[in-house]
């Protein structure tokens, strides 16, 4: 389980072909410290567990469903990525739950600058539309952010100048993939309310309603 603030930014040192996807070596400045071998840590918002520690680089093992459904895929050599450490139990959560479970990889549809930061205009596919609210919580690329606003096929958030210093956001531009959690209690109450109306449907079959 992750918070969705960032600790620092690594930086991709290797991509090797494996016969079970891919093996992901990372350049850390920080979160290496006490990280030991199957350790979970949250690379660009996937879930990732180390596999290989040799000094300050930390290898992950990437299998074919995760390249395929996160933008990982896309990564090179000496591009930059957003790193977090699992939480601890007496940690402040800062942002809000993240898995580390990304659900799309999102295009970038417009950067702009308004008063309120920099906004991104991210992709919304419909058959995650319901888990996306405004002033709701999103997690991208493992960032924690607020959705400013949305609309059947894209939504908006905006970041401030310490958000894109301290994140890889800096460096995006339009038409790049970034990895997207939409909210894991959105996921829960959506699952509720499904199962509510198929109770009143199993009601009105049997004419008690």
């Amino acid at each position: 389980m992750f918070t969705g603030i960032i600790e620092e930014v690594g930086i991709v040192k290797g991509i090797n072909k494996t016969a079970t996807g891919a093996l992901l070596k990372i350049k850390a400045s920080k979160v290496h410290s006490d990280a030991k071998i199957g350790d979970s840590i949250c690379v660009n918002g996937s879930c990732l567990s180390v596999v290989e520690i040799s000094g300050n680089i930390l290898s992950f093992d990437v299998v074919p469903e995760t390249l395929k459904r996160t933008a990982l895929a896309h990564l090179k050599i000496d591009y930059s990525v957003n790193l977090e450490r699992g939480i601890k139990a007496d940690s402040r959560i800062g942002g809000h739950f993240l898995t580390g479970h990304v659900d799309y990889k999102g295009s970038i549809i417009d950067i702009s600058r308004k008063s309120e930061g920099v906004g991104f205009k991210l992709s919304l596919p419909k058959e995650y539309s319901s888990f996306v609210v405004e002033k709701g919580s999103v997690g991208l690329d493992g960032v924690s952010l607020t959705v400013a606003s949305v609309t059947k096929e894209y939504f908006t958030v905006y970041l401030i100048p310490h958000t894109l210093k301290s994140t890889t956001f800096s460096m995006k531009k339009r038409g790049d993939f970034i990895n997207v959690e939409t909210d894991i209690i959105g996921k829960y109450i959506a699952k509720d309310k499904a199962k509510a109306s198929d109770f009143k449907d199993i009601l009105k079959e049997y004419g008690y309603m």
